[in-house]
């Protein structure tokens, strides 16, 4: 989103590409609300890629928008920061165009006029097309010639931002990045009369921040190197961060949207539209037959493709227009689906939402919009709340939970909603369990006859349904023979995939032979590591002394599960067979779960690793580091031994074989219940 985008990416500028927005990259003088930085001298001992003796990055609200203004002048001190000089200017029209005021070189005591002898080159338009992105920006670059290691580069531009979707209500950010080259730095935030936004700062910057009548600075030099809390939640990773917004809460937020996506959601009298929800009604009695069934038209008839033109990027796309051209992005295919259940009767409302994991924390944040990146539909059907993401495929039903365990959401409403935190919780199944059914029976020295199958869910089992459904059973085939045979596949015979809907999950089968790695541990002893059944020994949460030792340690959630059978030889006794003890603990907010059993003929195994506690608080850590050196990572090995001498194990545990249960069902032996418990407790 607008604000959010450009200042991240100039903030970046000394180091990176310089991107701006509209038709021509055009030439004029610094604007008077710029005062540049005086420049620091260059140490004789500088050393490093360059040496910044000056950075700027100002950005002014007026009566337009946002001007955001980046000026530098950086000694190149090694041949790898040469591609410094290639600038590289990506603009929007709807925002303006960018204004260059000077490419300096300064070579000694000369000073060369970059722009005298070389010009913006336009290379290309709707360069994210195969992104499936349309947003109309154009692409422009200038190679600085003749750029040398002990040269000093100096670049002043100014570009604007300003989305006709926020009217006059501009947010952002401004931050340092966390290890920035030696130098002199300076971030600024200046306004016309009348036009202070709420402010709000990370502590690291209260300390630096300067504030004026009309605008605050935050100057430094030579700042040091800021590393992150290590394994902190990531809320707590935001350092020299300045935030700014005109919005006053997140209700105005939900107000401002709100009404854009009623508009682009009315049907003229008519629209085709509503002869399709007439169809939907009419094959559908029941309201969420007909939410799933308008659904999957949104999905399946409305390709994907991001568009950002004319009004910006925040503006939704009539339905009808979505409809008309077959294509939309979130925005449109939202504004679709929630013309089909109005007219379908069916309450419903857009939700913001970030897809990338950002929003933890968010609701301490200014209210600024361009902390969501996407935009979903939230109904009401019987009583219940069910999310709808006509961005997803065709096989993604309306669901009590969101494919996207989102920490924060915005709902969308006339009079203005709050940020609603959703409470996370353990995972009920797990989001990957892989199945290998391993027929021994010929022998030891003969291939076995394996069968694995593999179960995703969430958004990796949407993205294999995305990878596989295309292909032909033969394609499948021959691909996965390409793939895996030849190491520890002899033969692949048979693939099968299906996606089941019910379970919401990707199942992908495949049979065929295995050369077994049978261990000759004595004489006639044999010994064999189950696939999916070791652990890997979690790391001590420790940070280094100079960070806050009081700060609470996070682990990603995730749920996976392994459980693989073992047919064994026929001339061999089952009591000769014995294998690694199993275990049950808890460590870190995850629990740890390994069973086996032997019956039937066969050696059974689970192995369950899920995370019941995504935080925990340093002095939990602190006790667990105690317990990481009796943590067993060991393998999961069976053994066989024709001299007898095998007992059973009493605490053996009655687990299922990978042919006993259907292991797509909601409830599957993944952890043991003492697990279960534990994570209830908490």
């Amino acid at each position: 989103m607008r604000t959010i985008g450009s200042i991240m990416l100039v903030a970046a500028l000394a180091q990176a590409p310089v991107h701006a927005e509209d038709e021509q990259v055009r030439r004029g003088p610094v604007p008077d609300w710029v005062v540049p930085s005086a420049l620091m001298p260059v140490p004789e001992d500088a050393s490093g890629l360059l040496f910044v003796r000056r950075q700027d990055i100002l950005v002014h609200l007026d009566a337009q928008g946002q001007a955001h203004y980046l000026g530098y002048r950086t000694r190149i001190l090694h041949s790898n920061a040469l591609p410094i000089g290639n600038i590289s200017i990506a603009w929007n029209p709807v925002s303006g165009p960018p204004v260059v005021h000077m490419i300096r070189v300064h070579r000694g005591g000369e000073t060369i006029d970059v722009l005298e002898k070389a010009s913006f080159e336009i290379l290309r338009r709707e360069d994210q097309l195969e992104a499936a992105m349309l947003d109309g920006v154009l692409t422009a670059v200038l190679r600085v010639p003749d750029l040398r290691v002990g040269d000093e580069i100096e670049v002043a531009l100014t570009t604007r931002a300003n989305d006709p979707t926020l009217a006059k209500n501009d947010s952002g950010l401004l931050f340092l990045v966390a290890s920035p080259p030696p130098g002199r730095f300076r971030l600024g935030l200046s306004w016309d009369e009348g036009l202070k936004p709420h402010i709000r700062m990370t502590p690291d910057m209260t300390t630096v921040a300067r504030p004026g009548a009309g605008g605050i600075d935050f100057p430094f030099d030579n700042p040091a190197i800021m590393t992150p809390p290590k394994d902190a939640p990531p809320r707590l990773q935001w350092q020299r961060v300045v935030e700014y917004s005109d919005f006053a809460d997140w209700s105005a937020v939900s107000r401002h949207f709100a009404p854009l996506f009623a508009k682009a959601a009315q049907l003229p009298g008519e629209s085709p539209l509503k002869e399709e929800a007439r169809r939907i009604a009419a094959a559908h009695p029941r309201p969420l037959d007909r939410a799933a069934a308008a659904l999957k038209l949104v999905q399946q008839d409305v390709r994907y493709i991001y568009v950002g033109l004319g009004t910006g990027n925040l503006a939704p796309a009539s339905a009808e227009e979505t409809w008309q051209r077959r294509y939309g992005d979130c925005k449109g295919k939202t504004a679709l689906l929630l013309a089909l259940l109005a007219e379908l009767g069916i309450a419903a409302e857009p939700v913001l939402v970030n897809n990338q994991g950002a929003d933890d924390g968010l609701d301490a944040r200014l209210a600024n919009p361009g902390l969501f990146d996407h935009v979903l539909v939230r109904a009401r059907i019987d009583g219940a709340l069910y999310w709808l993401d006509g961005t997803l495929p065709p096989v993604a039903i309306p669901a009590a939970e969101p494919a996207v365990p989102y920490r924060w959401v915005l709902p969308l409403s006339a009079q203005g909603s709050a940020i609603e935190q959703r409470v996370w919780k353990p995972a009920a199944t797990p989001d990957d369990i892989a199945l290998y059914e391993i027929d021994a029976r010929a022998g030891f020295d003969v291939p076995a006859r394996v069968t694995n199958t593999s179960i995703k869910r969430g958004i990796a089992g949407l993205q294999q349904q995305v990878q596989l459904s295309g292909l032909t059973p033969d394609q499948m085939l021959a691909g996965l023979r390409q793939e895996i045979v030849g190491s520890l596949w002899q033969s692949v015979d048979e693939v099968k995939w299906r996606y089941d809907q019910k379970a919401g999950a990707s199942i992908l089968t495949i049979r065929g032979t295995w050369d077994i790695d049978w261990d000759k541990d004595t004489r006639f002893g044999r010994s064999y590591s189950l696939p999916g059944g070791g652990f890997v020994a979690p790391a001590k949460r420790i940070r280094p002394p100079d960070q806050d030792q009081t700060l609470p340690f996070y682990s990603k959630p995730e749920f996976d599960c392994s459980v693989t059978t073992v047919r064994l030889p026929s001339a061999t006794d089952p009591a000769d067979w014995t294998h690694k003890s199993g275990f049950d603990t808890q460590i870190f907010g995850k629990n740890y779960y390994r069973a086996f059993d032997i019956r039937d003929g066969a050696v059974r195994m689970i192995r369950g690793l899920r995370v019941d506690s995504p935080e925990i608080d340093a002095a939990s850590a602190r006790q667990d580091n105690a317990r990481v050196a009796a943590f067993d990572n060991s393998m999961a090995w069976i053994f066989y031994s024709p001299d007898g001498g095998a007992r059973p194990n009493p605490g053996r545990k009655a687990v299922p074989a990978t042919y006993d249960i259907d292991w797509t069902a909601d409830a599957v032996p993944c952890l043991s219940p003492a697990a279960i418990s534990r994570a209830a407790a908490r």
